[in-house]
Formats: C-alpha cells, structure tokens, sequence
C-alpha cells in the first residue's frame, strides 16, 4: 500500500493539533515579588497564566498569544484578576521554549517575565 505526501501531512497535522508544549513561567516585580505558573503552546493557541501574593492577597495574571508565530519577539495581551491590564513583550532564544521580557500594566507596574529554564530555576 502505498500512502501520498498528503496523507503523511494530513496525518501529522492530526498528531500535532493533540500535542501540547508547557513550560514554567515567572513575572518578578522590582520588589522581588514573584508570581509563578505556565505557558502552553497548542496547534489551536498559546496561553500563560501566573499567580502570586501580591500585598497580601493572591493575584492571578494571564493571557493568550499565537502559538504559531515563530517571530523572536512576540507581544501578548495581560489581565490580571485584581483589574489590571496591560502588554507583555517577550523575546525567545533559539530553542522557542526559553526567554524572557517585560510587563507592563496599565497602572505603571512594570516586571520582568522569564519563561522555561530560567523560570524553573527560581
């Protein structure tokens, strides 16, 4: 039986839309707060989510991003359960699943954001 080039893509497209890559993720204030969580990639999206005390109480942030685009630098979109929002800029070394970046929230807040290894290490 002999299978076509489209058959063999088609089917490892189907493989692949099941598989998803997670990797820990960390958001350091400039206080040295740290909130912690994932980030996962899927054929469909990507999405990060953090969480974290934060003056006392627990705040989560997350967002969506496209998994997709292979751009070194991406942006995505932050909310945070305590109201805020804002924009995280991020820059992703050679391998697609180590980097780091910034936050910044609409209420000035600024942090860093280090994803795979360097998240794991904290």
């Amino acid at each position: 039986m002999k299978i076509s080039g489209f058959a063999i893509v088609a089917i490892s497209t189907a493989s692949l839309a099941s598989c998803a890559i997670t990797v820990p993720v960390a958001v350091i204030s400039g206080k040295g707060d740290v909130m912690r969580g994932t980030s996962t990639a899927t054929m469909s999206g990507g999405s990060f989510q953090v969480a974290g005390r934060l003056k006392g109480k627990t705040v989560k942030c997350s967002g969506t991003y496209d998994a997709l685009d292979t751009s070194v630098t991406i942006s995505m979109a932050v909310h945070c359960s305590d109201g805020r929002k804002g924009i995280v800029i991020a820059t992703r070394q050679a391998n697609g699943l180590d980097g780091s970046g910034r936050v910044r929230l609409t209420d000035g807040t600024e942090a860093d954001f280090v994803f795979g290894q360097a998240a794991a290490a904290l």
